[in-house]
């Protein structure tokens, strides 16, 4: 019975790698193999991916800044509000990328909204505004995989730290994040390759301008909406392969991360 169960869950798993794969082998039925660096080094297919590698890398930054700590605090601490806190965090994760990009956009036709603008900070149709609504669908995430990493390195490490002397800032830096940083990495990476791909709030935030706001996701929308199918398969190829890469790199740290 044991074995039985054990060989049908391993079947759900080749089923699910099947049909992933089966996905992506349909995208070289249209692929043009003499087109490929025509439209990989063409200007608006190079502009699109270091616009989606910039955007992406400071939407993490900005993701793990404040997630970092926040992931600490719901690891370790307990303060009035932390379960509504704990459950607000998880909005992004259940919430539509259009709805949350849409959300932003009216937040940006209130009073306060373009107070901010009226400063010269201009996040509609803009540079800052992917990097806003990245940061919007990957904060609660980086959040949620930080507070995972942590939970992971058992408090006893930091208490007998802390009663030799130690200051609750040396016990995070000394002892707690060295032993959490590969799944902190990993956290960065996997909310990093997420960013990239984000198109929902992206495109209802900033648009789909022409060496303005087309990301990589705009791109192949906009590919997809003129009919443009092998610059489109492309595309998908390019972003797939991004995608992959980073979690091949998360799964490369994970095999090395020693059992606490």
């Amino acid at each position: 019975m044991k074995m039985g169960f054990l060989k049908t869950s391993a079947w759900a798993a080749f089923l699910l790698f099947f049909f992933y794969a089966a996905l992506i082998l349909s995208l070289l039925t249209a692929f043009e193999g003499r087109r490929f660096w025509e439209i990989l080094l063409s200007p608006d297919t190079l502009f699109s991916i270091r616009l989606s590698l910039s955007t992406a890398t400071l939407s993490t930054f900005l993701a793990i800044t404040f997630g970092l700590p926040a992931g600490y605090a719901l690891s370790r601490k307990s303060f009035f509000g932390k379960r509504a806190v704990d459950t607000i965090l998880e909005l992004p994760m259940i919430m539509s990328p259009v709805a949350l990009g849409a959300t932003l956009l009216i937040f940006f036709n209130t009073r306060v909204g373009e107070a901010i603008q009226s400063r010269g900070i201009f996040f509609v149709f803009e540079f800052p505004g992917i990097v806003l609504a990245q940061f919007a669908t990957i904060a609660g995430l980086a959040t949620r995989l930080m507070k995972t990493a942590l939970d992971e390195i058992s408090p006893r490490y930091e208490a007998v730290a802390r009663s030799l002397g130690s200051s609750a800032w040396q016990v995070f830096w000394r002892i707690t994040f060295p032993l959490a940083f590969r799944g902190l990495v990993s956290a960065g990476i996997l909310c990093w390759a997420k960013a990239v791909g984000e198109f929902g709030a992206t495109i209802t935030l900033a648009g789909t301008m022409a060496f303005k706001t087309e990301a990589m996701p705009t791109a192949i929308f906009m590919a997809l909406a003129s009919a443009n199918i092998p610059k489109t398969v492309i595309l998908i190829l390019i972003l797939a392969g991004i995608g992959l890469s980073a979690l091949y790199a998360v799964r490369l740290l994970e095999r090395r991360r020693p059992v606490l």
